[in-house]
């Protein structure tokens, strides 16, 4: 995100392909803190497909960040990790 405003919401969309032959969806997401915020469709993603996965983060506080999102597919037991970072300036 770069440079932000302590208390400015942002948001990113992270898009990604289903590259398996089986049909995806996201199960569920576990942001790594109460400041980070996921809105994902329960839309299912077609082999060869685009999907998306809305995150919003609120900083409390200044100073650098680093937030991991676990990101669980339904054909998958492991999590994917996506991350946010950037720095809360005054």
């Amino acid at each position: 995100f770069g440079d932000l405003h302590s208390m400015d919401e942002v948001s990113i969309d992270f898009h990604f392909r289903n590259i398996s032959p089986d049909t995806l969806s996201i199960d569920a997401v576990r942001p790594g803190c109460g400041c980070t915020i996921p809105d994902w469709s329960d839309d299912v993603i077609p082999p060869d497909s685009i999907g998306s996965l809305k995150v919003f983060f609120v900083p409390k506080g200044p100073g650098y960040f680093n937030e991991k999102i676990r990101v669980f597919f339904n054909s998958q037991r492991k999590s994917e990790k996506i991350y946010i970072e950037g720095y809360v300036v005054e």
